[in-house]
């Protein structure tokens, strides 16, 4: 009998094991002691543990949404790296800073000196004559550029009254003159031929103002003579082969100018050459188409030639054609130089004379500067031309 309730109480162990392995699966609390051990208990289900899940990169994309396991933090990839990255627009200008570089900071730079030396040139004084350069002058070949009444107002004489005390300037004491003739003029005969090689054409004729005593200038013939071999010379505006030069007689119907001999009277006049400073001057007057050569300068010439008449009176006549050709007034190149035949070498070869003269409301203002330079006369465009 006692072994019959053994077997039965040997069925029914297995079912109790059975209900204990199903409490099991219950999650044990923090104060369960058996919690503390990592060991099962035998008879005992436990699962097993769940391997770490690692987060990737995953959770730092923009717009992902944070896992309950997740901590708060910045992300230290703002952006997707695998996302591709837009080319950046670049400007015009920017474009043509990179493919010219330095250049485009230069240009601008080289514009602004280029338009500065070319107005300094243009306003500036003329501090030189062709003298300096070793090649002589030549004809612009504009008549109303050098004339007295021109474009461009080249006067002898300022508009206003001075009294200057210009040492150079006065008139040398000499032979007699006469003082006043009758305002009018005659063709001295004779014509030559065409003095030049090429270039424009100027024909002129040679003129003494009526009322004139001969015995003061030698007569017509011979100033006629010399205006013509003066002109005529290699030495004078013909010498570069740019223009040409002939004297006609009173038969040519409109000559280019006239040369013409005139008493001081008739040059002092304001429809003439003016007599605003007290020194004896000729000039060129595009209304009358005249070349005035002074008779008083003609007859007794200029301080710094001295007794050299000859000279003088080449300078005279170049001087004053060349302002028929379109030529202005220049300054001394440099000491001891030879003086441009377009210096007003009647006043004086010292740059401070002549700027004082002109440099008076109505003269030759700006044309020469105060520098100090003295020159040596000369009365040819080029003294030294090249053979022919």
């Amino acid at each position: 009998m006692d072994r019959l309730k053994q077997d039965a109480r040997a069925k029914d162990r297995p079912a109790s094991t059975a209900g204990s392995a199903r409490r099991s699966t219950y999650p044990r609390t923090a104060s369960d002691p058996a919690s503390d051990s990592d060991s099962p208990r035998v008879g005992q289900y436990r699962p097993a543990k769940q391997p770490a899940q690692r987060v990737g990169d995953d959770r730092y994309r923009p717009g992902r949404r944070r896992t309950s396991a997740e901590p708060l933090t910045a992300t230290w990839q703002p952006k997707d790296p695998a996302e591709p990255r837009r080319p950046r627009q670049q400007s015009g200008f920017a474009r043509f800073v990179k493919t010219y570089g330095w250049r485009v900071y230069a240009l601008p730079i080289l514009v602004v000196i280029t338009v500065l030396v070319v107005v300094n040139t243009a306003t500036g004084p003329t501090g030189s004559g062709s003298a300096a350069s070793g090649a002589g002058e030549t004809a612009s070949g504009d008549a109303t550029a050098g004339a007295i009444d021109g474009a461009q107002s080249i006067p002898e004489n300022p508009a206003q009254p001075v009294n200057l005390n210009v040492p150079t300037a006065d008139l040398p004491t000499g032979g007699a003159f006469t003082q006043a003739g009758k305002g009018t003029w005659h063709v001295v005969p004779g014509s030559g031929p065409v003095i030049g090689k090429a270039g424009k054409l100027y024909t002129y004729t040679v003129e003494v103002e009526d009322g004139i005593d001969a015995s003061s200038f030698a007569g017509d013939d011979s100033f006629g003579t010399a205006v013509q071999g003066i002109l005529s010379d290699p030495r004078s505006w013909t010498w570069n082969g740019e223009i040409r030069l002939q004297r006609v007689d009173a038969s040519y119907p409109d000559p280019s100018f006239r040369v013409s001999l005139t008493t001081p009277e008739t040059t002092h006049r304001p429809d003439a050459c003016g007599f605003q400073i007290k020194f004896e001057a000729s000039c060129y007057r595009r209304s009358m188409d005249r070349v005035l050569i002074n008779l008083a300068r003609w007859v007794r010439g200029a301080m710094v030639y001295g007794a050299d008449m000859t000279g003088y009176r080449q300078y005279a006549i170049n001087h004053e054609v060349g302002h028929a050709l379109g030529n202005n007034h220049v300054g001394c190149p440099g000491n001891n130089q030879p003086a441009p035949v377009m210096m007003q070498q009647s006043f004086g070869v010292n740059d401070d004379y002549v700027a004082k003269l002109n440099d008076i409301p109505g003269g030759d203002k700006g044309k020469v500067t105060a520098d100090h330079q003295v020159c040596l006369p000369n009365a040819w465009p080029n003294p030294t031309p090249p053979a022919r």
